[in-house]
Order: structure tokens, then C-alpha cells, then sequence
């Protein structure tokens, strides 16, 4: 299971939680509606600062993953120069 459907569920259900909480204790309506746009304002801000660290997380993977490519695609092209240069060489010296 991933680490974000498992943040979401564990999100989801302190929500859920909250909320229950919020309806079944003994406060006027207008005091536990505002106490349920409370929590879940707090919940949404948590949400999204959790899902702001997971896009840097993948942000940063993605960057390095590109970077490590970058290098292995040069390092490739170095290599295919070296051959084809090898084999010049080798094809001269052949044909003297």
C-alpha cells in the first residue's frame, strides 16, 4: 500500500472521528457546527501541508532520477565516441 492512500485513510478517519465526536456531544447546534468548520479546516490545512511535503518528496525523486539519466546518457555518448573512435583507428590501421 502506498504511503499516500495510507495518509489519506489515516486522514479520513480521524476526520470521521472528529466529526461523530463533535455531533454526539451536548452543545447547541450553532456551537457544534462551528466547531465541525473548526476541525475541518484544521483537518484541510493538515492535508495539505501532508500533501505539499509528498509532491516535494516526488519532486525531488523526479530531479534526481532526471539527473542520474542525464549523466548515464552522457556517459553513454562519451563511451559510443571512444568505440567509434577506437574502431577508426583500428579500420586505418587495417587498411596500411
Amino acid at each position: 500500500m502506498s504511503k499516500g492512500k495510507v495518509v489519506l485513510g489515516v486522514l479520513a478517519g480521524v476526520a470521521v472521528g472528529g466529526i461523530l465526536g463533535i455531533l454526539f456531544a451536548p452543545e447547541k447546534g450553532s456551537v457544534t457546527r462551528k466547531q465541525i468548520m473548526d476541525k475541518g479546516n484544521d483537518y484541510a490545512d493538515d492535508f495539505k501541508s501532508k500533501y505539499k511535503d509528498f509532491a516535494d518528496s516526488v519532486s525531488e525523486k523526479f530531479q534526481s532520477a532526471k539527473q542520474e539519466a542525464q549523466g548515464l546518457a552522457e556517459n553513454g555518448k562519451a563511451k559510443y565516441d571512444e568505440i567509434k573512435k577506437d574502431a577508426a583507428n583500428a579500420i586505418s590501421n587495417y587498411k596500411s
